[in-house]
């Protein structure tokens, strides 16, 4: 099991930027895709982006293609999210956690097949 972290959220205006991370204890962290995704109030967990273990790909949401960019550093055994461009939209609390299968490859959107879920760390965007 892989104790995740996240940070970096906060309130920002719309067009702003905010750069989450997500920090896992343990040796394990290199060995796994990871993900983000966002909860909005009354709204289901949504995928919002992923990166394969070495860094080789990454997956958007339609929803932020172009706007965000995930990231991560295995030495440091961190995960980020940068976010450019913020819409009130982006509004929800986000969530990282590790792929269950470390020999999964490609997209993987449903949040079934992640394990490990942080605390979380809220975004609010204002218009």
């Amino acid at each position: 099991q892989v104790q995740l972290v996240e940070s970096g959220g906060g309130l920002v205006q719309a067009g702003g930027s905010l750069r989450l991370s997500c920090v896992a204890s343990g040796s394990t962290f290199s060995l796994y895709a990871m993900g983000w995704f966002r909860q909005a109030p009354g709204k289901e967990r949504e995928f919002v982006a992923r990166i394969s273990r070495r860094s080789v790909s990454t997956y958007y949401a339609d929803s932020v293609k172009g706007r965000f960019t995930i990231s991560r550093d295995n030495a440091k055994n961190t995960m980020y999210l940068q976010m450019n461009s913020l819409k009130p939209e982006d509004t929800a609390v986000y969530y990282c956690a590790r792929d269950t299968n470390p020999q999964r490859t490609g997209v993987a959107t449903s949040r079934v097949l992640y394990t490990d879920w942080g605390q979380g760390t809220q975004v609010t965007v204002s218009s």
